[in-house]
Formats: C-alpha cells, structure tokens, sequence
C-alpha cells in the first residue's frame, strides 16, 4: 500500500511539472494561499455516506472521453465496474463478468499479450477479468507525449491527495480563463493544459431496473464543466475505495452488536453479582 500512495503522489508531482523549488517560487509569489478552496457536499461523506450511482457513472464516461487520453486507472479491473457497489453493478448478474454493461466497457480497450506460441506481442479486446491497461508503454513514451511530464495513475488519487474529493475537483474547475495551464488551486503552471468545456461529453439518460424489475430512467444533466468535474470526482472516489459502502454497513452492523453485548453482559454482571457485597 505504501508504493500504491509513493506512486501517486510521484505522478502526480511530475504532472505538474515543478519540483521543490518550484513550488517555493509559487509560494513567494503568492501560490495557492490566493485561492480558496471550494469545499463541496460529497454523497459518499458521513458515516452513512453511499455513493451516487448515476453521478459514477457519467463520471465514467468522463474518465474513458477525456481523462483516459493520459491518465490509467491502474489498479482497477473491468470487472470492479460490476462489481457491488460498483456503478455498473446489477442484481441481475451477482458475478460482474456477466455484467453486458462491464463486457461492453472492456471490449471497448485493447490488451497487449504474449502469444505463447510465437512469443510476440498482440492485442486483443479486453475482457472483464483484465485490468485497465497502460495508456503508455513505458514512462519514458508518457513523458514525451506530455512535455516530459508523466501522467500520475488516478486509481487512488481521492485517497493520495490531502483534501481528497475536494482537491480533484477544485484542480478540475480552477483553471485561469486567460492561461490554459495556470491552475489556481495549485497555484502553479501545471504540464496538463485544461482538459475540460462545457458540452465537451453529451451525457445519456441512465437507467437501472430495481429489484422488483422496474425500470427507472435518470434525465441526463447537462454536461457543463462544474457538472463533469463533480462526476469524475464521484467516479474516482468510488475507485479509490470500492468496498466503502460495504465497509460502512458491516461498521454499523458492528456497533449494534457491541452495544447489544454490552448490554447483555452488564445485566449478567448485575444478576451474578446480586447478592454480594463489594
């Protein structure tokens, strides 16, 4: 887990494009201390929290049309997409490699692999058990198609990054009007030039059947910049913590039983005890 976060926040460094005296420059000449951080209502906050199933999933559509050009989700597997919790999951298909939506998704990218016959390297189109795979070959190939900055993975960015959720997306809505690489939540000039306009995706209306088979369909926002960078967001929290939701439920499952417990073990000591002094 250590190099998990060790990655993420080298990738995303190199991103930027700055080193350390970078960043004390922008500092001196004011940096980030001009911006003020938005801090936005998450659905997935709070000990309740669940994520937004509609919102994760033009979130993934945001991910494969514009943010997938540069940056991987390295370890995330097509199957997870169906995964429960997920936000392609289904009733319907409990193993997510059956998932119509998942195969979709996957056959929509391409793996390199070894053929064992010939020892070459062919593609093929992905398959749910593949992992998302490699935008680049190497990060010598990222950096020179980015201007020497490497594209950080985005697997556990909402986890690596001090202010999580909030700082994707300030990064994402901060971008100065006139300067189309000064990011004002960085404070600094940064190697990704902005990558997001209004109606740069066309959302679809979503929809889901529930568990008594019927369908709900979800009227589609309009695609405008602060409307993608809260769904990519919503996307990439869920990505880096897939089990929240199932984490939060056994937590609550277990406080119930411990409260209970203790419940029941005062008035065993109280009934034991009845009759003795102390």
């Amino acid at each position: 887990m250590r190099n998990v976060f060790k990655t993420a926040i080298i990738g995303t460094l190199a991103l930027a494009g700055v080193g350390v005296g970078g960043l004390m420059a922008a500092n001196a000449a004011g940096g980030s201390s001009d911006y003020k951080m938005k801090h936005m209502h998450w659905h997935f906050d709070g000990w309740r929290g669940t994520y937004d199933r509609a919102a994760m999933q033009r979130g993934y559509q945001v991910y494969r049309e514009v943010c997938a050009s540069c940056h991987q989700l390295k370890y995330v597997a097509f199957r997870h997409l169906g995964d429960k919790g997920g936000p392609y999951y289904d009733d319907h298909y409990p193993n997510p490699n059956d998932n119509p939506y998942v195969k979709a998704f996957a056959a929509d990218w391409t793996v390199e692999e070894v053929d064992l016959d010939t020892g070459d390297i062919i593609e093929r189109p992905a398959i749910p058990a593949d992992m998302f795979p490699p935008i680049y070959p190497n990060a010598a190939a990222a950096a020179a198609s980015n201007g020497g900055a490497v594209p950080p993975d985005l697997s556990v960015m909402v986890k690596a990054r001090t202010g999580g959720a909030d700082y994707v997306y300030n990064v994402l809505t901060s971008y100065d009007k006139d300067d189309n690489y000064m990011n004002k939540a960085m404070g600094i000039k940064i190697a990704m030039a902005n990558p997001l306009s209004d109606g740069l995706v066309e959302y679809a209306d979503t929809e889901y059947t529930d568990k008594d088979g019927k369908v709900h369909i979800i009227k589609a926002p309009e695609a405008t910049v602060d409307q993608m960078a809260k769904d990519v967001t919503e996307f990439l929290a869920w990505a880096a913590d897939p089990k929240m939701e199932q984490r939060k439920s056994l937590g609550l499952a277990t406080m119930l039983y411990l409260l209970i417990l203790t419940i029941l073990l005062w008035f065993s000591y109280k009934a034991v005890w009845r009759n003795v002094e102390h």
